[in-house]
């Protein structure tokens, strides 16, 4: 049986879908795919469903009413994941900013101990293609206000390039998490963190997509910034529900 889920949400990605769904199943090891569509209008979801002819046994498909958030989306993956029971849950882009290579080395470190892998852009100095300065200054500096409010020691919190063991989001309370946005990433890692899982980060290399539109706005970036204090002081006063 297949071990492995790569969870892909796509809102618009019909310029890439196609190419990294093949790209991840032509891998050496082998993957499922999943896709959470937000009922994309270019018809992203469409081009999966013709997809699936070719790929029954490993490419899979939910459709979902509307755009509601990355990390809704993550969380309807990682729910139909859990009940399929895969041991190693994957989260991924679908535009080639992260590479499809690099998965086998994010399943490599959680196999041999770690409960989740962080494919980091910053493990390494910053490891960012086609970035403009402004973007490569807000992204790490976001990172190290992350570091220094959760006093959690890792150098790319927002990365969302990530494999969990599933026994992390089994323990983890889906339902509580409160982010839709980029935060969403950041969140997940410090609730793994404050249940000491063993967080392991692997350098990569961020290419900014070449394809499609960006989904970031400035709301996203404000969750960020400003949702890290809350959460920080609410696992404080409510550790026991965190």
């Amino acid at each position: 049986m297949v071990d492995s889920l790569v969870i892909i949400p796509t809102y618009n990605e019909i310029e890439n879908i196609e190419a990294i769904i093949k790209a991840v199943l032509a891998l050496k090891k082998d993957f499922h795919i999943l896709i959470v569509d937000d009922n994309s209008p270019d018809g992203t979801s469409q081009k999966v469903r013709e997809l699936q002819q070719d790929f029954a046994d490993n490419l899979f498909l939910e459709v979902r009413k509307e755009k509601a958030g990355l990390g809704t989306a993550y969380i309807h993956g990682f729910k139909w994941a859990i009940a399929k029971k895969y041991e190693y849950i994957f989260e991924m882009d679908a535009d080639f900013s992260h590479r499809p290579d690099d998965l086998l080395r994010l399943y490599r470190a959680c196999a041999d101990g770690a409960d989740v892998a962080v494919g980091s852009r910053y493990k390494k100095g910053v490891n960012v293609v086609n970035w403009p300065l402004y973007r490569v200054l807000l992204s790490y500096g976001a990172s190290y206000y992350v570091k220094i409010i959760t006093g959690m020691r890792v150098h790319d919190p927002t990365a969302g390039f990530v494999c969990y063991k599933r026994k992390v989001l089994e323990d983890i309370n889906l339902d509580a998490i409160r982010f839709i946005g980029y935060a969403f990433q950041i969140e997940m890692k410090y609730r793994a963190y404050l249940k000491k899982y063993n967080i392991k980060e692997v350098s990569i290399i961020f290419t900014d997509r070449v394809l499609g539109k960006s989904k970031m706005n400035s709301s996203i970036i404000s969750e960020a910034i400003f949702g890290v204090v809350s959460m920080k002081l609410r696992s404080i006063f409510q550790r026991k529900k965190y």
